[in-house]
């Protein structure tokens, strides 16, 4: 993933061929992932007040996921990514940040912030700086209210920019639970061993999930260790998503009290139906592919008689092309 700014967007996209359109963000992904899943998902995210940002903010709303952040008026123009894909389904990211800069504090709803079982972030957030202040924030509100924050790596050159940040984050308590791929834990303790990357993270936060393709993922929590097979899929079509996705059924399982060994088979479903497709959003229903896999999900129901299914994001939007 590369950062863009406006004359390398509008040049990248004047070279593009014809292209498909959709809402995307990595953490805007794993939102409207845990509402396909049939859980509670809200969202904060900054776009501007321009066409892209009505499409993603109907996107959301009408994928299930909670949206009330308040556009940008006046600023840069809501985020875009183009993606190019190769024939064997890899990508490659160039990202215009654009409104998602302006991401701050008062982007934050408290209430939302308490109320959610996880928040969760991406890594990527991380670059533009008031964004910090709102994540660390976020976090203080939700450990306050007895709340787990979690977090995603992002991309191996996200890691080499803040090791030392991020290292901190998963040491001081401030993140619970983090979602990364072999390169980026790798990445993150500088080794070429992941059994030794394996060894260290388990030391630093309290549950890290690790994906690794088609070898499936890895889930430590202390000393328990859990190896989850990757879904069997006809076509690889393009990766995009398969990180958040897996990410959106883990929590969704999690959520609702389930071991760990489920909550990564609904991530496996999840990342394995995303890569068959072009785009970072299925398009189908994740509960009913979870009850077709024999991975139903009863309703969890709290004292007040609603379901317990709540998950806050934290993120940039994009429109991934």
């Amino acid at each position: 993933m590369n950062l863009i700014d406006t004359q390398r967007a509008k040049l990248l996209y004047s070279r593009m061929g014809p292209a498909i359109e959709a809402s995307g963000g990595s953490a805007g992904n794993t939102a409207a992932g845990v509402a396909s899943f049939g859980g509670r998902a809200a969202f904060f995210g900054k776009v501007s007040n321009d066409a892209l940002g009505e499409i993603y903010a109907h996107d959301i709303h009408a994928q299930g996921v909670a949206f009330d952040t308040k556009p940008l008026k006046g600023g840069p123009p809501t985020a875009r990514s183009m993606i190019f894909v190769t024939p064997d389904g890899e990508r490659s990211m160039n990202t215009y940040l654009g409104a998602c800069v302006e991401l701050g504090p008062e982007d934050v709803e408290a209430d939302k912030a308490s109320g959610a079982k996880v928040t969760y972030f991406e890594g990527y957030l991380w670059d533009p700086p008031r964004a910090k202040e709102a994540i660390r924030q976020t976090a203080k509100l939700a450990h306050a209210a007895g709340r787990e924050v979690s977090m995603t790596l992002s991309d191996s050159f996200c890691v080499d920019r803040y090791r030392d940040e991020f290292l901190e984050l998963m040491r001081s308590g401030t993140v619970d639970i983090v979602f990364a791929n072999s390169h980026e834990i790798k990445a993150l303790y500088q080794t070429s061993s992941f059994d030794e990357a394996l060894a260290q993270i388990r030391k630093d936060c309290r549950i890290a999930a690790v994906t690794r393709s088609e070898k499936g993922s890895v889930i430590v929590r202390g000393d328990e260790t859990v190896v989850i097979k990757a879904t069997a899929i006809e076509e690889l079509v393009d990766t995009t998503g398969a990180g958040d996705l897996y990410a959106a059924g883990f929590l969704h399982g999690y959520t609702q009290g389930r071991d760990l060994k489920t909550c990564g088979d609904l991530g496996s479903l999840a990342a394995g139906l995303v890569i068959q497709q072009i785009g970072p959003r299925p398009r189908q229903n994740l509960r009913r592919e979870a009850e077709q896999a024999g991975l139903t999900i009863p309703d969890v129901q709290t004292s007040s008689g609603l379901p317990s299914r709540c998950a806050g994001y934290l993120a940039r939007s994009a429109i991934t092309e």
